[in-house]
């Protein structure tokens, strides 16, 4: 994956300055990707329900969608540099914190001691996010595509490494055991962190002491509806994404044997991480396969709500073909990993369309309360997804969980259909 040119970027110091905040931003999402695997899997072979499991990610989502509300407003108080940096260090206790879970506590404990951490790993997660993609805006060339073309690289290689997060998670689990994996990835990222403060270029602002918490709602129609579809389009993936699928596809490969546990902790996981980082790769590559650097916003505008369309049929044929099987078979198995690939590519495209579109609404002077609000409602949306995950697995196995998907996503591309172009805004204002 090419470095984005850094002609006419928004700063002297643009691309050295990108480079390090995508460094930053890699090495969280790795751990943040191992983090939830290890939760996930080490969990569920303590006989947790996929319901419970759920529970142990909704604080890191509630987490998140405060902090997304608020982290705006940090940003531009005390600048895009000191955010990242108490993201990563908030990261690093909350590793350090995990590794501390006794395995004799009641359940109970577990879970609330467990959901505390996860909430402070969702704070760390979204501040650094937002520093991230709040960095691009103001440094990226301005001229033709390279706003897309950068943000695809961030958020593309964000997801590529996350997925390999995923896999990295699995294979700590299966052979250093739960403890040491989280404080050795505790100790990789303390040294990425220092790191970063010692290295860190200039190039990006240092805050704006007026700043003030009411300048975070936005009052753009595009801003609110895009967010909208935010929420739809996060909540359809983390519905079958968070437990349903994983959960499932244990109950396919694992035979109850300590082997064959760890087997499937490495199929699972390799699935986990080839998806997120082949959904990573699309998405990167999304402004050439759109063709942006040839087309318009209104354009761009205008494909967000066709890929949304497209997109919605693929978790509904995918649910008919799981209840017309009635068992698991092999057959079955393939066919929900290649749909989940097709899925996770339509998904891609969908994602980066949107991931621009926010940054192309947003003004320089608040983009990170835009892209704060924008990310609440992203947090939102996994919140959502991540309660029926558990919710409609339950109840209804992996076809509630896909059925559910498919809604979710006609009502996000209903949104992405509200949204119209900054000319046509001005139009009508």
């Amino acid at each position: 994956m090419t470095a984005p040119d850094p002609t006419n970027s928004g700063s002297q110091n643009g691309l050295p300055a990108y480079m390090a905040v995508t460094a930053a931003y890699w090495a969280f999402m790795l751990t943040d990707g191992a983090l939830r695997m290890l939760v996930l899997l080490h969990f569920h072979t303590l006989g947790f329900s996929p319901v419970q499991l759920a529970y142990l990610f909704v604080l890191y989502e509630i987490a998140g969608m405060v902090t997304n509300l608020s982290a705006g407003w940090i940003a531009a108080r005390f600048g895009l540099t000191v955010t990242l940096y108490v993201g990563l260090g908030m990261q690093v206790v909350a590793l350090v914190a995990l590794s501390m879970l006794d395995p004799g506590w009641q359940i109970a404990t577990s879970v609330a001691f467990v959901m505390i951490v996860q909430g402070t790993s969702g704070v760390a997660k979204d501040l650094a996010k937002m520093a991230s993609k709040s960095a691009v805006k103001l440094l990226a060339p301005k001229e033709g595509d390279g706003l897309f073309r950068w943000v695809a690289v961030l958020t593309g290689s964000k997801n590529a490494v996350k997925g390999l997060g995923f896999l990295l998670g699995a294979a700590l689990l299966a052979q250093a055991g739960f403890t040491w994996a989280t404080l050795g990835m505790a100790a990789v990222l303390a040294v990425i962190l220092i790191a970063v403060l010692v290295a860190m270029p200039a190039g990006l602002p240092r805050g704006r002491k007026g700043a003030k918490f009411s300048e975070v709602f936005s009052k753009s129609a595009n801003i609110n509806w895009l967010s909208a579809a935010r929420v739809f389009l996060f909540g359809a993936r983390d519905v079958w994404f968070v437990v349903g699928i994983p959960v499932y596809f244990y109950a396919v490969f694992s035979d109850g044997s300590e082997d064959g546990n760890r087997a499937a902790f490495f199929l699972i996981g390799t699935f986990m991480a080839v998806w997120i980082i082949f959904y990573g790769a699309i998405q990167a590559s999304a402004p050439r396969l759109l063709k942006a650097a040839r087309r318009s916003e209104g354009d761009l505008i205008a494909a967000a709500r066709t890929w949304a369309g497209i997109l919605a049929a693929v978790p509904a044929i995918l649910a008919v073909a799981v209840l017309l099987a009635g068992q698991p078979a092999l057959w079955l198995t393939v066919t929900l990993v290649i749909g989940l690939m097709i899925f996770g590519a339509l998904f891609a495209i969908n994602s980066s369309l949107h991931s621009y579109l926010i940054l192309a609404f947003s003004k320089d002077e608040r983009v990170t309360m835009d892209v704060g609000f924008y990310y609440m409602a992203n947090a939102g949306g996994r919140l959502m997804g991540t309660v029926l995950s558990g919710v409609t697995y339950q109840l209804g196995g992996v076809p509630a969980c896909l059925g559910t998907a498919a809604v979710m996503v006609v009502l996000s591309a209903l949104a992405a259909g509200r949204l119209s172009s900054n000319s046509e805004q001005e139009a009508l204002s």
